[in-house]
């Protein structure tokens, strides 16, 4: 991933989270990822770290339209995902979505603290303010139907090293990073 890309996407997000009333804590965890695909713009995501204590963690989260959290579950985190600005589309499986793999039709899951029957594999979205709350072993993705997108994790304690489990085999949570100019951000994976 270029540092130029890395440092406008540090630019975007921290003007956006501005826009939105959000205050970032002195000395933010900042982490700009493309997934390690060569495509920020297609499978593109910006993070800060507010917590990352034993037992929990948050971060404040950003994306634009037409960037991709690429397919992706947790074999030991429950996480809330919050949408706190634009409109946020997630899909869902209950299990690893392989090609010709039968899957149940439906999955249910909180969305608002309420149960919620959702399609298997759909799309469906949540408006500011809304969240859905994903157990270990849900497989989802998701991406901005808006604009831009703030969005929140509230979760069980993160380990993004060993407990990451992408669809696609190629998918490297912390990219390489090509120094085509100087840094204006540290990133927690440096």
């Amino acid at each position: 991933m270029k540092r130029s890309v890395i440092n406008a996407a540090h630019r975007a997000a921290a003007a956006c989270f501005a826009r939105h009333g959000w205050v970032l804590p002195p000395q933010p965890r900042w982490d700009i990822t493309d997934f390690g695909l060569g495509d920020f713009a297609r499978w593109g995501l910006v993070l800060v770290n507010l917590a990352a204590e034993p037992e929990y963690c948050e971060k404040l989260m950003w994306a634009a339209r037409g960037q991709t959290t690429p397919c992706h579950t947790h074999g030991r985190k429950k996480e809330d995902i919050i949408c706190r600005a634009g409109e946020l589309t997630l899909v869902l499986w209950p299990a690893q979505p392989l090609p010709g793999a039968p899957l149940p039709p439906t999955l249910r899951v909180p969305v608002n603290g309420e149960p919620t029957t959702l399609p298997t594999g759909r799309p469906f979205a949540l408006a500011a303010g809304s969240r859905v709350t994903l157990v270990p072993g849900v497989w989802h993705e998701f991406y901005p139907t808006s604009d831009e997108c703030v969005i929140g994790e509230v979760s069980t304690a993160n380990d993004d090293l060993h407990d990451n489990f992408f669809l696609n085999p190629d998918v490297g949570r912390f990219p390489g990073i090509e120094e085509d100019e100087p840094a204006t951000v540290t990133l927690l994976s440096r």
